[in-house]
C-alpha cells in the first residue's frame, strides 16, 4: 500500500469502528491480521477449491462422478466437448485434489475425491460457522 493510500485509511479507521482509540495501532493489528489471514493453508486450499467450482463444465464432471468412474470418453459425450477441453478441465479438478485418475488399458478413468470434498466442505463450515 502506498504511503497516501495508508494515510488516507488509517485516517478513516476511528470514524468507522466505535471502539478504536488509536488508528496507527488499529491499522498495524489489522495488516497483522490480513497478512496472518493470506497465509492460512486452510483458505489457500478454498481457494483452490473455488477456482476448481468456477467453471460449470467442471461442475457437470463433479457431478458426473459423484456415482460413477467414467473414462474420458464418457466426460467428452455428457459435456460435448473434446477431449483436450476435457483434460483442461480435468487439470483443474486435480489441482485442487477433487478427483483422481488411473489408466486402464489405453483410456484414463477419474473418480471423486469424496473424501477432500467432504473436507473443503467441512472447513467452509468450520471457518464461517454455518451450523
Amino acid at each position: 500500500m502506498n504511503i497516501k493510500h495508508k494515510a488516507e485509511v488509517v485516517g478513516k479507521l476511528c470514524s468507522c469502528n466505535e471502539v478504536c482509540t488509536d488508528p496507527g495501532d488499529h491499522f498495524i493489528k489489522l495488516q497483522k491480521l490480513g497478512k496472518d489471514l493470506k497465509q492460512n493453508e486452510s483458505f489457500i486450499n478454498l481457494s483452490n477449491f473455488g477456482m476448481a467450482l468456477a467453471s460449470i463444465e467442471r461442475l457437470i464432471i463433479l457431478t458426473a462422478l459423484k456415482d460413477s468412474d467414467r473414462c474420458v470418453c464418457e466426460l467428452e459425450a455428457i459435456l460435448d466437448k473434446s477431449q483436450s477441453t476435457i483434460s483442461h478441465h480435468l487439470r483443474k479438478l486435480e489441482r485442487a485434489n477433487l478427483i483422481r485418475g488411473w489408466k486402464k488399458g489405453n483410456y484414463t478413468y477419474y473418480g471423486l475425491a469424496k473424501n477432500q470434498l467432504k473436507s473443503y466442505l467441512r472447513i467452509l463450515s468450520d471457518e464461517f460457522d454455518f451450523d
